[in-house]
């Protein structure tokens, strides 16, 4: 009897000491992940990014720096395409730079709040915070939640999110469709917490002008014209992979402006939309920016403009040397931006 109450105490002493030195509950994790966010001065983090939604996976360069409270700076580079952007965040408002056409939209939004943002840590404890229905498994190295997500792309409702276990600071993000297939995926490189900044790291004029000289990008020719302005008239028209149930492409047609050509793409059906595409012009070196009374839009490949009136929704966006404009009397935000998102393959129709 002695002994069975001897081994009973050892038992009882190896699971306290394995309770006070193993894995640390969901609840835990989840008061520290609140104090880390409480005590969050800044970061800056570098990251690959994978969109997973077309026929070939598309690969961004992601570089994130974030002073509290509310200052902004994502770059995003496509290297083999030579598409970047930066969005910026200051008290002056939220800007959408592209360098290479030397543009500028500045937006009064309250970006990147009320949406899931992959790349964001502060989004990412948000999103793990706010969703009761959130799972939680450890392994030896990270902790891993899959949370709900509140992306506008209805499609993108899901994620799994992995954060270092020393550190709570993110691994990887993937965000999946309802059955769980990974349309986007991040990867960090590289993070640090509570990092310093000076008073232009978010000034909208310097962060031009750093990404033309750091990129080569060249400015208005002087009268002469490039290759690329030669074949304006040459460029590729790109089609949406997503089309709303019900809708599908009718006809194309190719109309003259005072800008060049337009190519407009027509879906007809019960949602039917048109697609106008135009060689991007590159604007004269200035400091003057474009007030857009829209709101910026993610499309994971570039950010784009939502604008709404009565009657018509219409994204705006640059990719690749083309302007684009999607238009619709009937779709809805969240489907007019799954189209949007769709727009960069070269399917034939």
């Amino acid at each position: 009897m002695k002994k069975i109450i001897s081994l009973f105490i050892i038992a009882i002493a190896l699971v306290s000491i394995l309770t006070a030195c193993g894995e640390k509950s969901q609840e835990d994790v989840i008061a520290s992940l609140e104090s880390t966010l409480e005590d969050l001065t800044g970061y800056k983090t570098k990251a690959t990014m994978t969109l997973q939604t077309g026929e070939e996976p598309q690969v961004y360069e992601v570089e994130v720096w974030y002073q509290s409270p509310s200052s902004y700076r994502v770059a995003l580079n496509h290297a083999e395409k030579d598409q970047s952007q930066i969005i910026l965040r200051n008290e002056e408002g939220v800007f959408v730079l592209t360098p290479a056409l030397n543009k500028s939209f500045r937006f009064q939004s309250d970006w990147p709040e009320n949406n899931s943002q992959a790349y964001l840590y502060e989004s990412l404890i948000n999103d793990i915070l706010m969703d009761p229905e959130r799972t939680f498994t450890a392994t030896e190295d990270n902790y891993t939640f899959q949370t709900n997500t509140t992306y506008s792309n209805k499609n993108l409702n899901k994620q799994e999110i992995t954060l270092d276990k020393k550190e709570l600071t993110p691994s990887s993000v993937k965000v999946m469709d309802a059955e769980l297939s990974v349309l986007v995926d991040v990867t960090f490189e590289d993070f640090q917490k509570n990092a310093t900044f000076s008073e232009s790291d978010f000034d909208m004029d310097r962060n031009m002008t750093g990404a033309q000289l750091k990129s080569d990008v060249p400015t208005m020719s002087d009268g002469e014209e490039t290759e690329e302005e030669e074949g304006a008239d040459d460029f590729t028209v790109f089609y949406p992979m997503y089309e709303p149930q019900g809708t599908s492409f009718a006809d194309s047609e190719e109309v003259q402006s005072d800008d060049g050509k337009r190519v407009v793409l027509n879906f007809e059906g019960d949602q039917p939309f048109r697609l106008i595409q135009q060689q991007s012009d590159v604007v004269e070196a200035s400091t003057a920016i474009s007030v857009s009374n829209g709101e910026p839009i993610d499309l994971g490949f570039t950010v784009g403009t939502l604008t709404e009136d009565e009657e018509t929704k219409t994204v705006s966006w640059s990719y690749e040397g083309t302007d684009f404009f999607l238009v619709s009397e009937t779709l809805e935000k969240e489907d007019i931006v799954s189209v949007a998102r769709s727009v960069y393959g070269t399917e034939e129709k």
